[in-house]
């Protein structure tokens, strides 16, 4: 429904005081004018610096004054038996700390229930005074559909070829999704000057100065691909599958998966990648600096964050060691007043209901930190527990990093059972900074699975039949010989591990 529609009703209704949470006063104001031209009801608007303008007033004492009260009292000069009188104040919000305008506001709403006047606000934000509170009610003025961005893109490439056809305007729309009226005129006009055409790249920069302004979300732009990633092949082909079809059916819509291991082993590396892979870009949320100092801040935070992800749609949302920040989320709440908590609270409420195409990749080392409910079926797509690599995996990974750090392929490599991808590439990587071979660099290496032995067979033992597999289809399932014999190796001799 259209905001026309919804104030329409509204006003029908009798409801004296309505706040609609805009960033596009001119537009909504303009859908407001022909609303009221339409039922053939009057319309003033005031804002600080113009003042009272009433359009198609030949009264000059009906227009320019900028005292805000006496605008509140003009509103009643403009009632009528036949029809309702409207007055928009623009960031009225702004006023609202003065006792006085707070009561004039009050008697003028609860006037304009008999003389049918309405106040409407129009503000970018919803800060209503506790005593007001029950006198407005509030709507949102929705950014543009995808039909109003296809329109604005062709009120602006006017030329022939400025504007692309098929998958590629689709790729448009999609990266124009999120923008207000304002912002895709100016994205459209500056892919025209820049490419001569509209690209979706240009919308993207644009985008992402949105998550800069903010500070609450970060935008990752590597060049990271499957390709340079070794093993995973059952959660590359889920991911890529969901996602595809998402892109073809907007009924079906995938909600994320959740990534269990050990440190090292590529969760946030794939995390990374699957963006560049299925053309999305990848949306970084740092539960931990979302905390603010003031009451109620930590809430808000989560909830801008998760409302400019919705905005930015299609994307990737990815959640690093997700454990961490959310660490005292099931306690009593007193170390920090359950601030962990409500936030906590807000993530789970936006997993499960959230309809917007935001597929979430959260990672996490101890799943135990974590509550039990995170996890439950229709949060994610699915748990996958990613394994320390198996041999196989290992000399794919050996290839890539050689490959990467120019190193000799033909050299020999140190014993590397149990070492994670990453522990791969920091031998690579010491390898060519120290100039030493392989077998030399790595005696600088010592992995995760001798010094933290017990927390590895913990986290493997518990993923066995709980979680799916990340590198083949079904069950995870842990090779308990395997983790017997890495045991009794860090015990008998602990400085070969």
């Amino acid at each position: 429904m259209q905001l026309s529609e919804t104030i329409t009703n509204y006003v029908r209704a009798c409801f004296a005081g309505i706040w609609i949470e805009s960033h596009e006063h001119d537009d909504a104001i303009a859908d407001i004018a022909k609303m009221c031209e339409n039922e053939n009801w009057s319309l003033a608007t005031w804002d600080l610096e113009a003042g009272l303008t009433v359009p198609g007033s030949t009264n000059p004492e009906e227009s320019g004054s900028t005292d805000p009260i006496a605008a509140l009292r003009s509103i009643n000069g403009l009632a009528s038996d036949d029809g309702a009188a409207l007055l928009v104040l623009k960031n009225f919000h702004r006023l609202l700390g003065s006792p006085e305008i707070i009561q004039a506001v009050a008697r003028q709403i609860s006037l304009g229930k008999q003389n049918r006047t309405f106040l409407i606000v129009l503000a970018p934000v919803v800060q209503i005074p506790i005593e007001l509170e029950k006198q407005f009610v509030v709507l949102s003025h929705e950014l543009p559909d995808r039909v109003q961005l296809e329109q604005i893109a062709r009120d602006i490439a006017t030329e022939e070829n400025e504007l692309p056809t098929g998958n590629e305007f689709d790729r448009v729309l999609d990266s124009a999704s999120g923008l207000t009226r304002y912002e895709a005129e100016g994205a459209f006009s500056l892919s025209l000057v820049q490419h001569g055409r509209v690209a979706p790249d240009v919308i993207w920069n644009l985008k992402s100065q949105t998550l800069r302004k903010s500070g609450l979300l970060g935008l990752h732009r590597g060049e990271e691909r499957f390709d340079q990633l070794g093993g995973l092949d059952n959660l590359k082909a889920f991911c890529r599958r969901a996602l595809a079809r998402s892109n073809a059916e907007s009924k079906h819509r995938p909600r994320g998966v959740l990534l269990l291991s050990p440190p090292g082993c590529g969760k946030s590396q794939f995390a990374k990648s699957l963006g560049n892979e299925t053309g999305r870009p990848t949306l970084t949320l740092d539960i931990g600096s979302l905390m603010g100092s003031l009451v109620g801040q930590s809430e808000q935070n989560i909830r801008h964050a998760l409302q400019i992800a919705d905005a930015m749609a299609p994307a990737i949302l990815f959640c690093d060691e997700i454990e961490k920040g959310l660490a005292g989320s099931g306690g009593s709440g007193q170390a920090d007043s359950g601030v962990t908590a409500r936030v906590f609270g807000n993530l789970l409420t936006w997993l499960n209901d959230h309809t917007s195409d935001v597929f979430v990749v959260a990672t996490c080392n101890d799943i135990s930190r974590l509550p039990p409910e995170f996890s439950r079926a229709e949060r994610f797509d699915g748990v996958f527990f990613v394994d320390l690599p198996t041999r196989e995996q290992r000399d794919a990974i050996w290839q890539i990093y050689i490959n990467e750090f120019e190193l000799d392929a033909d050299q020999q490599r140190p014993d590397d059972e149990h070492w994670t991808g990453a522990e791969i590439r920091a031998c690579c990587r010491l390898s060519a900074l120290l100039d030493v071979p392989l077998a030399q660099a790595a005696t600088n290496i010592v992995p995760v699975a001798s010094t933290s032995a017990e927390s590895v067979d913990t986290l493997r033992t518990w993923a066995s039949g709980r979680c799916l597999s990340a590198d083949a289809p079904g069950v995870f399932t842990c090779n308990s010989k395997r983790r017997r014999r890495r045991r009794r190796a860090v015990q008998g001799n602990p400085l070969n591990n």
